[in-house]
């Protein structure tokens, strides 16, 4: 352990001193500092922008669009996607579904990948809490106060960490300003309320400039909603007729759990126990001095929610987790001049965190996780199109169950990882390289147990720009992930999930070669991004269904094989009209992924097939959207997983700009699942007793001044 306490030392020695000889000599910093200021262009403090086209960036490149199908969420896009978790906001994203567990606990799946493989980020630091942990445990993460949220997708994850081989969300807030502004105040706020789970939340923040160079933020938000209402049935088909079964054949001997099982079956209209409460609350603040910039914050998240329960038993107190998060960051950009390095950038935050699994009001297991994570890196000049930057990041995570259904042992992992990003042009063509060691180790002194693991990946970019704007490319990766502590250590009956989960203390780290085949860019007077995807992974771990019980709780275990995934995601946007006072554009949106063992037998919980229209027009202060959203029926399932019908969502909305000249106020009207259709998520543990919503009407006004 002596190297990673003595490398997490330098990396925050290396933060502290970057922002320290900003502070001191501002000599250090260029003059006129653009990262200090709001963009010219941006009358409601929105961002970055170029010619209307959202860019995704990673240190040291302008934009990261080889190594990564990237999309961004931001703006009336971000306001009429908002929800209480982060899962369900992005679900309607190319290659993006969610896990579904409880409409309080929700993960982004990307292409068909969840849980430790993909990377949650906040501000390009790590959400850590434990939230990869179960799939019952919700996001510490507040969507409502985002600027911005960026989906990557494919090899460009390893910047971030080898855990995310399946692709990273990075929520971009201002907890640490990221620029002074302009305003003496600037407010931004959210207030919306639905009907399909009575939801009533807002959210507000505060930046003002505190003269001298200084910057302050403050944000809040609060969410409440009832039990969802679903249409129909809550539990699918095949499993009220096996509940309706049981109940006539325990009729005479048991009464009661006959009558218990016959509520359960016919339960409808409502999923009981669903509702949520989330408060959240940050403060941060940031020095800039020319291109030099150093900033804290502190955040404190907190949310209680229901856990539907997993019917086929006597029916119980219902289970509720109650979930809090301490979590303090630092930021610090050095300027190192016009010299062969640009800039070093370092960013660093700790988290204190407690999730309580409630038996009615007696507290069960309890996870207490104390973590923190650590990067810095080293940014060069860009020269002849040459551009890239090397980072050093460490990670720590503590780990502690505590109750008498505890499912692991008190663990310790820990990471020390190198990376590097690299651009090349190559006259017509651009070529990125990124490259990642990583030293891992997971250890429980309780059961003796350390293990450690070194991974190397990498992978390789070439790109061709067309005249036309078109980007066409290839990429080619080969990645590398060490098990996680849950996948070793899990053993027992886990409360939440009403499941008993095993983890394999002999797992080995999985290996994936793959590539990627894209075009993206525009095409004509449309903006398309095509990818076709392949991975063929060794040791590959996955969560299998035993079709085994103990206690009346399904045994899901830990497994390890070969397996092969690929695919196709796409997106296309279409203008149709465009006049002076009228635009009119379409969206159609695709995503299809496959995934089987060595064996031959699917790999479990993978989205169906889903394609995504949309028909959207704009006159004036007015913007009217129609959208449809279709989901397959997905038959290839795993031993024991049961299939999942396919259905299709009619949405509408209606956003009104009353200001005339700017968008600093927006009042949004939408109805969601119009004809109330059932709807059941593949990726879900829970897919067959947690529907999605059924019909839904919203109303939000976004301000920004």
């Amino acid at each position: 352990m002596t190297i990673y306490h003595s490398v997490v030392r330098g990396s925050l020695a290396l933060l502290f001193t970057s922002g320290a000889i900003a502070w001191i000599d501002p000599a250090f910093a260029q003059e006129a500092s653009q990262a200090g200021q709001p963009p010219s262009d941006s009358d409601d403090d929105l961002h970055n922008r170029e010619g209307g086209e959202i860019i995704v960036t990673a240190t040291g490149l302008k934009r990261l669009d080889m190594l990564a199908g990237t999309t961004a969420v931001e703006g009336l896009e971000l306001q009429r996607s908002q929800a209480v978790q982060i899962g369900e906001v992005l679900m309607n994203q190319p290659g993006v579904s969610m896990s579904g567990f409880a409409p309080g606990a929700s993960r982004p799946v990307l292409r068909g990948f969840s849980g430790n493989r993909v990377k949650l980020l906040i501000d390009g630091i790590g959400s850590i809490d434990a939230s990869n942990v179960s799939d019952d445990h919700a996001v510490a993460v507040d969507p409502f106060n985002a600027e911005r949220i960026d989906i990557l997708r494919g090899p460009a994850v390893l910047l971030y960490g080898s855990q995310a081989i399946g692709g990273a969300v990075n929520i971009i807030d201002k907890r640490i300003p990221l620029r002074l502004p302009e305003e003496t105040v600037h407010f931004d706020g959210l207030v919306s309320g639905n009907t399909a789970a009575d939801l009533r939340q807002g959210a507000a923040s505060f930046d003002m400039p505190l003269g001298q160079g200084f910057a302050a933020h403050l944000d809040g938000g609060y969410s409440r909603t009832g039990d969802l209402k679903v249409p129909g049935f809550t539990v699918a088909g095949p499993l009220r007729r096996d509940l309706l079964a049981r109940a006539g054949s325990l009729e005479a001997s048991d009464p009661s759990l006959a009558a218990a099982l016959r509520r359960q079956a016919t339960q409808r209209d409502v999923l009981p126990n669903s509702g949520s409460q989330t408060w959240s609350v940050t403060g941060g603040a940031a020095f800039f001095s020319g291109d030099s910039n150093l900033g804290a914050s502190l955040g404190y998240y907190d949310t209680t929610y229901g856990v539907p329960a997993r019917p086929a038993s006597e029916e119980a107190e219902p289970v509720h987790i109650g979930l809090q998060q301490w979590r303090g960051d630092l930021r610090a950009v050095l300027a190192l001049g016009a010299g062969l390095f640009d800039r070093i950038e370092s960013r660093a935050a700790y988290s204190h965190y407690q999730h309580t699994e409630f038996e009615g009001d007696t507290p069960g297991t309890t996870f207490n996780v104390e973590g923190m994570e650590a990067r810095a890196e080293l940014v060069q000049t860009e020269r002849s199109g040459w551009s890239g930057s090397t980072g050093l990041q460490y990670t720590f995570r503590h780990l502690d169950t505590v109750g008498e259904e505890r499912v692991q042992p008190r663990n310790l992992s820990e990471s020390i990882a190198l990376f590097a990003l690299q651009e090349v042009p190559l006259g017509a063509f651009r070529m990125q390289l990124a490259g990642r060691y990583e030293h891992a180790s997971v250890s429980a002194p309780e059961l003796r147990f350390d293990r450690r693991f070194s991974t190397v990946s990498g992978a390789l970019g070439l790109t061709y720009s067309m005249p036309s704007g078109l980007d066409i490319g290839i990429n080619a990766n080969r990645v590398s992930r060490a098990p996680s502590p849950e996948e070793l250590l899990t053993d027992g009956y886990h409360e939440a999930t009403q499941a008993y989960e095993r983890g394999d203390p002999s797992l080995k780290p999985e290996r994936a070669v793959g590539g990627e085949l894209f075009a993206r860019g525009r095409l004509g007077p449309a903006d398309v991004s095509v990818t076709g995807f392949y991975n063929r992974f060794t040791g590959y771990i996955y969560e299998a269904n035993t079709g085994q019980f103990i206690d009346g709780a399904p045994v899901l275990q830990q497994m390890q094989g070969d397996a092969d995934y690929y695919g196709a995601e796409g997106e296309l946007d279409m203008p149709l009209v465009r006049t002076d006072g009228l635009s009119l554009k379409s969206e159609l949106r695709a995503s299809w992924v496959r995934a089987k063992l060595g064996d031959g037998s699917n790999v479990p919980r993978i989205p169906p097939l889903a394609l995504f229209g949309a028909l959207e027009g704009a006159a004036g202060a007015w913007t009217a959207r129609g959208e449809v959203a279709w989901a397959g029926r997905q038959d290839k399932v795993a031993a024991n997983e049961t299939p999942t019908d396919g259905y299709t969502f009619v949405n509408a909305s209606l956003a009104w700009r009353p200001l005339r000249g700017n968008d600093n106020v927006t009042l949004l009207l939408k109805a969601e699942n119009i004809f109330n259709v059932t709807g059941r998520l593949a990726t879900s543990l829970t897919k067959d007793y947690t529907p999605l919503p059924g019909r839904d009407f919203e109303a939000s006004v976004r301000v920004s001044f």
